[in-house]
């Protein structure tokens, strides 16, 4: 397949909204099941309310969730007013997508770890992550509201404000939830939505991220198949490696 630029994520989308089947890999392989017929909750985006980790917060909340709580939210599985807005901070930074280690052969590791855990074979889940992790956005870096793409040598930047939220329900009972930014000023040559995915349902520091990017904020809630990860840009694909299977 050939690796997505910007602009064609949108075309990914509609194709994404004919798919069926299951191809059974676990909440744990992933933020979710990536094969389901899936319905978002709307949510009033003029309100006040209501990760990964054991990380903290640096935000005005106190939460003090203990292991096997953040563990459950990590596998998608929480309730609705535990779920908070969130702000560009919390993913700001500069970042590495980790598809360029997945062609060289680097994530290979973590490939075999999948298979000995889970019920495809190391080539089945390196095939399944090579469509999820496909694009052409090498990197992105967020500094306050601006977000700018690396993409084939040229660097676009925009303005992105908040959004809102959605949260999504999956086919496998678990949940995931859609922290969205949209373009602020149109531009043909970057997405008008930006959608973040990192496990976690309230304010705290990523250590990764799935990107959904398109033009339709309702169909790019229904990708299902191509999600580029991004990782902190000074790690290594070796410490990548390490990261991806400790989680």
């Amino acid at each position: 397949m050939t690796p997505l630029p910007l602009k064609a994520a949108s075309a990914l989308v509609l194709s994404a909204l004919i798919l069926t089947g299951v191809q059974g890999v676990s909440a744990s392989d992933h933020d979710h099941e990536h094969d389901h017929d899936h319905t978002h909750n709307d949510h009033d985006h003029d309100h006040d309310h209501d990760h990964d980790h054991d990380h903290d917060h640096d935000h005005d909340h106190d939460h003090d969730h203990d292991h096997d709580h953040d563990s459950d939210i990590y596998s998608g599985y929480f309730d609705d007013d535990q779920v908070e807005d969130r702000t560009l901070s919390d993913w700001e930074g500069d970042w590495q997508s980790v598809y360029p280690y997945l062609q060289d052969g680097t994530l290979d590791e973590v490939f075999a770890h999948k298979a000995d855990n889970g019920d495809k074979s190391a080539e089945e889940y390196k095939a399944y992550y090579d469509t999820g992790y496909q694009t052409d956005v090498e990197r992105i870096v967020i500094d306050g509201s601006d977000v700018t793409f690396f993409e084939n040598g040229q660097e676009r930047t925009g303005e992105y404000q908040y959004d809102g939220y959605e949260i999504l329900t999956y086919q496998a009972g678990n949940r995931g939830v859609r922290f969205i930014y949209a373009l602020e000023e149109a531009s043909d040559d970057l997405p008008q939505y930006i959608q973040f995915s990192d496990h976690s349902i309230y304010p705290t520091d990523a250590h990764h991220f799935h990107l959904y990017w398109g033009d339709d904020r309702e169909a790019l809630l229904e990708e299902v198949t191509n999600w580029p990860t991004y990782y902190p840009y000074e790690l290594s694909g070796e410490e990548i490696v390490e990261e991806m299977i400790a989680h």
